[in-house]
């Protein structure tokens, strides 16, 4: 009799360790247990920790909460000014109704990402080329609500979405390349006009404070020889004054007589006319 109920006992034990190992669940604390009692929602989640569940009977499904980080595959695509352009975005979204992400939807990461990728198509319709290389927090924008609309359904909320890579034709890169180039050398010279306009009015200021001092002239091409001089050149170009010109242009012009006047005695008594009566 008591060989009997130990055998009863240990075989009770071993079926409740059974019934026990097989109820036994364990739900991270990044996790939500969703329970399916017959195919029918059970309760709210269980929460992180121990818990059990009832064998052959309740089903339960662990739905992570943590940000999911997800990278959209490239898509090719025709902007708006018709260039053709491929781009790739990464999506951040989590889990915050863990029922209807299981329930609403088959797979919520397959479904995110199918959206994603359809969102990110269309994105790409809208804007312009500029648009994507420039201003690309506004895409990220309504790319995030695009997304974020039909998850709401989901359980699933959209945290972030950022544009990646912009991949550009290598005919339109060598256009962009020649505009750049263009513009640079259009301000290049934009800045290099201007120079010469202040320069040339300086020039015309310091002409004419040398035109009131014709000495400073010297001093200035003074200074311009011991700048040369300094170089070391076994040649030196002195320039020379147009004004030393001009002075020995007139130097050289013969000076006119003074005419004498009639009745002073320093001029010349006239010779008569005829031989002249010897002694």
């Amino acid at each position: 009799m008591v060989e009997e109920l130990l055998t009863a006992a240990a075989g009770t034990a071993a079926a409740a360790t059974a019934y026990l190992l097989a109820a036994a669940r364990v739900v991270k604390q990044y996790e939500r247990g969703v329970v399916l009692r017959l195919g029918r929602l059970h309760g709210t989640p269980r929460p992180p920790g121990f818990t059990l569940v009832v064998p052959g009977v309740d089903r339960m499904h662990k739905v992570n909460l943590q940000i999911v980080t997800m990278p959209i595959p490239a898509q090719e695509g025709i902007t708006r000014d018709n260039v053709t352009v491929r781009v790739d975005a990464v999506v951040y979204f989590k889990v915050v109704d863990a029922p209807a992400a299981v329930i609403n939807v088959e797979d919520y990461r397959f479904a995110v990402s199918q959206m994603a990728q359809t969102s990110l198509r269309s994105i790409i319709g809208k804007s312009d080329l500029d648009d994507l290389l420039s201003n690309r927090e506004k895409l990220n924008q309504g790319l995030e609500l695009m997304i974020d609309s039909p998850a709401i359904g989901w359980g699933v909320q959209i945290d972030r979405v950022e544009i990646k890579d912009v991949s550009l034709p290598d005919t339109m890169k060598r256009s962009m390349a020649r505009q750049a180039e263009a513009d640079r050398e259009r301000r290049a010279r934009v800045i290099n006009a201007d120079a010469e306009l202040q320069a040339s009015r300086k020039l015309a200021e310091a002409a004419q404070e040398m035109s009131e001092t014709p000495s400073a002239l010297q001093l200035r091409l003074l200074q311009t020889i011991v700048a040369v001089a300094a170089e070391k050149n076994s040649t030196l170009v002195l320039p020379f004054p147009v004004e030393l010109l001009r002075f020995l242009e007139r130097a050289q012009q013969p000076q006119p007589q003074p005419q004498p006047v009639p009745g002073h005695p320093a001029a010349p008594r006239p010779e008569p006319d005829g031989p002249r009566p010897g002694p």
